[in-house]
């Protein structure tokens, strides 16, 4: 017993921390688009921070529970509401039998969110992960996004946790116009020469339609030019490279990228940073800002150590 699938909205998938090891074979990692809320979300239900939840884009689903349980929604505010009053975001909340979870569209800032449920989701493991890799039916639910009528069962469900009153933190801010990116150079920035690296940051670009788990193609009114051509051999791709083409325009790797590319990566974005542009929407305008290593660093350690306190405050 677990949850009934009554409309599966636009977009929704089981993923887990994400697939880690099999790139080698071919295998993308995949994994939360943004993984902060998807981590706050398994903290505040008292999960291990990469247990399995669902991740939902634009509009959530409608679900109906058979089966007590504490949830918590995070990320872009699709207006969830259970049996037609809204709940809070980023709060543990309490559903019970015969409960039907229901969202809206994205409103203000943010296009993702993710629902957690106290004790995981029951999803086979397919090499170490839950995770929902649709392109390759891998993973997940069948492999594939939800549809209606698919029942997702509870391993470990709690009908309430200890010190419920405490369990929520303070939503974010999404962007709705311009989202600002952190960038570090590299691994190909000798392709462009230093002049077409500074346009590169000076210049803004525009979100476009073609934006999925796969990757966000940009659109720049000046594009990036090369010293010769876009093409490289192949080599290994990362969540948040940014490749472009001989065509000058960008695009950005998300969580389902290929593993492997032959197009050059003028740089990448900061680990910190990748949750602004999945929340991102067509027709923002982005805006790359260069900074080190050293600082990307001190950025993710600073993240990993929040998320840990969080942790610790409400599930030791």
């Amino acid at each position: 017993m677990g949850i009934l699938v009554k409309d599966p909205g636009p977009l929704t998938t089981v993923q887990d921390e994400g697939r880690f090891g099999y790139q080698q074979y071919g295998v993308t990692p995949s994994g939360p688009m943004d993984a902060r809320a998807f981590h706050i979300a398994n903290i505040l239900v008292g999960n291990p921070q990469g247990e399995g939840a669902l991740e939902i884009t634009f509009k959530g689903p409608e679900l109906q529970f058979d089966q007590d349980n504490v949830i918590a929604v995070t990320g872009g505010d699709m207006q969830p509401s259970i049996n037609g009053e809204r709940i809070p975001m980023y709060a543990a909340v309490a559903v019970h039998a015969g409960d039907v979870l229901k969202f809206g569209f994205a409103a203000g800032g943010g296009c993702r969110g993710y629902i957690a449920f106290a004790g995981g989701l029951d999803i086979p493991l397919v090499m170490e992960s839950k995770s929902t890799l649709a392109a390759k039916k891998l993973g997940g639910y069948e492999g594939r996004a939800l549809k209606q009528g698919d029942r997702i069962g509870f391993p470990a469900p709690k009908a309430t946790l200890p010190g419920m009153e405490k369990r929520h933190c303070p939503l974010p801010v999404y962007p709705e116009d311009e989202v600002s990116l952190r960038v570090v150079l590299g691994p190909q920035e000798e392709a462009f020469s230093e002049e077409e690296q500074r346009k590169f940051f000076w210049y803004s670009s525009k979100v476009t339609n073609e934006f999925d788990r796969q990757g966000c193609r940009l659109e720049r009114e000046v594009p990036v030019k090369h010293l010769k051509d876009g093409n490289i051999i192949s080599d290994g791709i990362a969540f948040g490279s940014i490749q472009v083409p001989t065509t000058g325009q960008p695009f950005i790797m998300m969580a389902d990228r290929q593993t492997v590319g032959g197009y050059t990566k003028i740089g990448t974005i900061i680990t910190v940073d990748l949750p602004k542009i999945a929340q991102a929407k067509p027709g923002m305008r982005v805006r790359f800002i260069h900074v080190s290593m050293e600082l990307a660093h001190l950025l993710y350690i600073r993240e990993l150590e929040e998320l840990k306190q969080l942790d610790q405050s409400l599930n030791s």
